[in-house]
């Protein structure tokens, strides 16, 4: 079985940098045919594509939040992790990693971590 958890700082002040990590346990981050990716949800909106990372290491980043963004692996401990840098209050969401078919369709889901921006 699939399993994802995210970890975060919870809280964060704007301009400041945000790191979480997702951790895989039941199947390996470098398998092929498999994208992993970040996919957050802000208070009444709908779900939004930030990154994914391919099984080669191939990344894909939304263009409305490349600049600030960016995914990374690691491999040995079977995590990846999203790096949003310079966050406003707009940044605030559940943030949820996910593992997709090679279509993109999202297989499996983590938990979700809320981020919350605030002064």
């Amino acid at each position: 079985q699939v399993q994802l958890q995210e970890s975060g700082p919870g809280l964060v002040e704007p301009s400041q940098s945000v790191s979480l990590t997702c951790t895989v346990s039941g199947g390996s981050i470098t398998a092929a045919y498999h994208y992993w990716a970040w996919i957050r949800q802000a208070p009444g909106k709908g779900l939004e594509w930030i990154a994914h990372v391919f099984a080669n290491g191939d990344t894909y980043y939304n263009p409305a939040l490349q600049s600030r963004t960016s995914i990374s692996r690691n491999t040995p401990e079977n995590q990846f992790a999203l790096r949003l840098t310079s966050v406003t209050p707009e940044d605030t969401a559940v943030y949820y990693c996910a593992r997709t078919d090679n279509n993109l369709l999202v297989e499996y889901w983590g938990q979700g971590t809320q981020v919350t921006v605030s002064s």
